[in-house]
């Protein structure tokens, strides 16, 4: 039998039945399909309008990521403007690695027809590992690189594959949502023109390294990166505190000085990590300087800038006006503009 979310035996004779009908007139029928794909059936179903709510809100950060994928790969080319995996940012190949290892969880779930922890794992993928982390960083690059430039191509070549990825995952249960992403996506590439004839995206070209799927140079990267992403929620945390007290406005306002304890092999590990970065690691942590110690303990000092605040991407740097021409921006707006462009290597 079917449960409200209460915990009480739907009957039409206690009036707390849910109408089918009227879920999807009033939300859609993509609602109910996400309803049914997110419920665990090897039990009681719940179903009441707080559920149906936290089904919208999760819908909702599903279709706004597809919304950021479409519009930054609209301008994409496969065929001309795709990077060579080897020849990627560092980043971007960590977000294929992490989508590879995602895919496998995925498909390992359809296998044994669970559906629930699919849905669970797609939302946590949108909102943690793409909203919270990659794309947050992605921006900068997005939004502030040459149109054409190798760092911006690789970045989106990243995407098209995750939209790829994505769409696919999706397909079994937000079939309508999936399938009006796809039009818009392929642009009529495919000779079925349909998501539903498609087959899981094949992640080959991802770092597996030698070895293959699941590979030394894959299980290296991604460990690396979760040491990364672990000193990047705490930075965040303490200029969040900051942020707080009225010292910063925007993460960007703020300079780091990062001390990392190196007594054990995590502590060396994470300093080495963060050192391989060079000057890209600002971008990552989203912030307009770091500056990096070894000590007994890690410990994160949050500055506020006394530098200049460039108005186009936004980042307090001291060589804001280094062009008279244009006294506004910083050296690297500027080249990014008008001269060679900025060189990025890993984010």
């Amino acid at each position: 039998f079917t449960v409200d979310g209460q915990g009480r035996k739907m009957s039409k004779s206690l009036g707390n039945t849910v109408a089918p009908q009227e879920i999807s007139n009033k939300m859609g029928a993509e609602i109910i399909r996400l309803w049914a794909a997110s419920t665990d059936y090897s039990g009681d179903l719940g179903i009441d309008d707080k559920i149906l709510a936290r089904v919208v809100d999760g819908y909702r950060r599903i279709r706004n990521t597809l919304r950021f994928l479409l519009a930054n790969t609209s301008d994409f080319n496969p065929a001309s403007d795709a990077v060579p995996v080897s020849e990627m940012l560092e980043i971007d190949r960590y977000a294929l690695a992490r989508a590879a290892q995602l895919q496998a969880d995925i498909l390992a779930h359809y296998e044994r027809y669970e559906f629930h922890p699919v849905v669970a794992k797609l939302q946590v993928y949108c909102s943690e590992d793409l909203g919270a982390f990659y794309l947050d960083i992605l921006k900068d690059r997005l939004y502030t690189s040459a149109a054409g430039s190798h760092a911006r191509r690789s970045a989106q070549t990243a995407l098209w594959q995750i939209t790829h990825a994505m769409l696919r995952w999706m397909a079994p249960f937000l079939s309508f949502t999936a399938e009006e992403a796809w039009q818009v996506f392929d642009g009529g590439r495919s000779e079925s023109g349909t998501i539903f004839t498609e087959t899981y995206w094949d992640f080959g070209q991802s770092d597996h390294g030698a070895e293959g799927e699941g590979g030394i140079a894959h299980t290296e990267l991604l460990a690396k990166w979760a040491r990364i992403r672990a000193l990047r929620e705490e930075a965040n945390r303490r200029i969040e505190d900051v942020r707080t007290r009225g010292d910063v406005g925007a993460s960007l306002q703020a300079n780091l000085f990062i001390t990392i304890g190196t007594q054990d092999e995590h502590g060396a590990r994470l300093l080495a990590d963060l050192r391989s970065l060079g000057q890209d690691l600002r971008f990552v942590l989203i912030v307009s300087g770091v500056e990096l110690a070894e000590g007994h303990a890690t410990q994160i000092e949050v500055n506020p800038s006394k530098a200049v605040k460039c108005e186009r991407c936004w980042h307090y740097r001291d060589d804001v006006g280094v062009n008279p021409e244009h006294p506004t921006i910083c050296g690297r707006c500027d080249s990014n503009l008008h001269g060679d462009g900025e060189h990025r290597a890993h984010a």
